[in-house]
Order: structure tokens, then sequence, then C-alpha cells
């Protein structure tokens, strides 16, 4: 992994990855063709025309110096995902967030983490049990992580605060959220650790918190999931763990208690059946310490030959977009249907999201917009 960034460096990757229509995918993409932050913001301009959009919204330079400013002043600070302190397991993830932002201990990221995540209307036994597995995790020397919800969640962070707790939030750091969760809020951020790759002063709105939840998985080795309905956000996160090749544990509950139904089903498709801590210790102690397997990387990197790969581009751009409609489609088979490289259809592809035009979707797909 390289060295920190220069604070201009930083300021670049910021922009970047604040930019309009720029998601982790496509970020990585940019820094795959153009190697910097700063020569692909350059690029940019073009690339959204090339897409078929008006311009391309980056903010202004003024506006991420302050954002970063306003951080420090919190006692806070900004990781990117190439430099060193970036937290492994997220480092790992594909695509990992571009960068996040940190308040209180930066060096519990760099611990073994396990996360604890369940209902928010969780019962008193659930949040008992949620309390006594993240305090026998924590004494084991485990940092235990969780969403700030209330339910489960603040009951996994009530059990390990005083051995090592991360707070995974949906909105800016400095957003208090649920507000009955002020003074855990305040205790974490003094004794453990607050994590978003949100902006600052960012409210939580409801599409923010799959991409919590999917920071939650990745920081972890393993998630347990103490109390979930079907659908709940506690199962977007056991897909999200699935994903990224981590463990999954389940506590059983009654089949006539709705909160069981999902821990339940977990159990019966593989997940670890959980009653303690010791069940989840178990089923980590293998792989503890050793290094976050990578991920195999599905996508190539586009060529840096500028002038061949427009061309290619724009050949195939008109069978690229017949082939993207309303129903997500996987990238590998748009290559196959054009019948050409790789790298052209990326680069169009890369192109048509800068101009807002399609989607993005888990699996790698896409479609329209």
């Amino acid at each position: 992994m390289s060295a920190p960034l220069s604070d201009a460096q930083r300021r670049d990757w910021l922009r970047l990855s604040r930019t309009q229509n720029v998601g982790p995918v496509t970020f990585a993409q940019l820094i795959a063709r153009f190697g910097t932050a700063s020569a692909a913001l350059a690029a940019l301009p073009r690339m959204v025309q090339r897409g078929g959009g008006d311009r391309a919204r980056i903010p202004p330079i003024d506006e991420i110096t302050r954002e970063i400013d306003a951080l420090v002043k919190l006692g806070g600070r900004m990781i990117a995902s190439c430099e060193p302190d970036f937290p492994r397991g997220l480092a790992a993830a594909e695509p990992p967030p571009p960068i996040v932002s940190v308040l209180g201990h930066v060096s519990l990221l760099q611990r073994e983490i396990v996360a604890i995540v369940g209902a928010r209307n969780a019962s008193a036994l659930g949040r008992k049990l949620a309390t006594t597995i993240a305090t026998e995790l924590s004494q084991a020397g485990l940092v235990v992580a969780s969403g700030l919800a209330r339910g489960i969640d603040a009951a996994a962070h009530e059990g390990a605060l005083a051995n090592g707790t991360v707070a995974v939030v949906a909105g800016g750091v400095d957003n208090i959220y649920p507000p009955e969760n002020g003074a855990l809020y305040e205790r974490i951020r003094t004794q453990g650790c607050i994590v978003s790759e949100m902006p600052l002063g960012q409210t939580p709105q409801a599409r923010h918190f799959p991409r919590r939840n999917r920071i939650i998985s990745g920081l972890s080795r393993g998630v347990v999931i103490v109390e979930a309905s079907e659908g709940s956000g506690s199962l977007i996160t056991a897909n999200f763990a699935l994903e990224q090749g981590r463990e999954i544990f389940a506590v059983p509950g009654s089949p006539l208690d709705p909160r069981a139904k999902g821990t339940n089903r977990l159990i019966r498709e593989g997940a670890t059946l959980t009653e303690s801590a010791a069940d989840v210790l178990a089923g980590l102690r293998p792989i503890l310490g050793h290094d976050f397997s990578e991920p195999e990387r599905s996508t190539p990197k586009v060529p840096l030959d500028a002038a061949v790969l427009e061309a290619e581009a724009d050949r195939v751009r008109a069978l690229v977009e017949e082939a993207i409609g309303a129903a997500p489609v996987e990238v590998d088979e748009l290559v196959r249907l054009c019948k050409s490289s790789a790298s052209a259809v990326l680069a169009v592809l890369l192109e048509l999201e800068l101009a807002g035009r399609i989607s993005r979707h888990s699996g790698n797909r896409v479609s329209l917009a």
C-alpha cells in the first residue's frame, strides 16, 4: 500500500469521490484508467460529454477544503482507500469505499473486528444476549462494530465500549442518529471510533443505510445477527458479508417470533448457529491474524492509450446502448453481445454512468437509469 496522500492529493481524492454519478465502482475504474484523482478530474468533463451528459458536476475545491478543515476541528480525519491507515477489511472489499471519515480512536480499525447487528425493535432477551456476546468478544481482544441503531446495535456497543467498539453511521460522523442514542454516541466518540463515508453534516437517508451496512460487514471478520425479520437491514448486512467472504453467525429464535424469521433462515442456509461468544470465537479462530483475502478482480483495467480506447469505444457505443434496458444485465454479457474488447465496453459504460444514463447494481450488472 502506498504512502499517505498529501493535502492536495486528499482534496482531489475527495472531490472525485463526491462527484455526481461517481460511486465506488466508477471511482475505482477512474483511478485504474488515469492513475491519479487529479488526472481523472481533468478528464471528467470530456467523458461526461461523450456519454451524452451536459457537464460534470464536481464539487468546488473550497467546499471540499471546508469539510476537511471542519472534520479536523472536531478531532477527526479522512482516510483514503490507498493509504496505509485504511482498514484492512475495507481495503479488501470489491470495491472499497474511496474515503472514510473517522472520529475517535483510529487505531481500533487496525485490530480484528467482529460485527453484531440486529432488530431495532429487539426483545429484552435479545438485547441482553447482544450485550453479553459483545462484552465477551471484546474481553477476548476483538473490537465490536455495529450501526448505532436502537435495539441490538446499541446493546452491542454498550457491551463492548470498555474494550473497543466501532460505530458505522449512515449520515456524517457528526450527525447523531437516532437522537435517543446521543449519550452513547458521545461515549463512543471518546472511547471508541465513529466511521462514515458520507459528507460531514449529512442527515441519514434511506438509501444511505445499505452503504453503511456494507462498511460494517467489510470491516469485520464475521457478522453476528441477533433477531432479524425477513427483509430487514440486518439481512442486507448478512448478504454483503456473504459477498465479501465473511463468516455469518445467527442466533436462533422462536418460530412464533417474526424477529427470528431471518436468523432462523440464515441458519438453515448454512450460518453458524450461535448461542454465545464461544461459538463466534470457535468459528473465527482459524482465520484471526491472517490477512483478508483479496477478492477476485473480475473487471479488467482499461488501457491507458486514450486515442485507441476512444476509437474502439465509439465503434461499439451504439451496440452497448442498445443492449442495456430497464432490467439489470451483467457486464460480461454485454461484452459477449457486443463482440468487443472488455476495455471498450467498460469505457462506454463509464461514460454513460458519468452522464447519469445508467445505474450499477450488485453482481457487476447495469441498467438504464
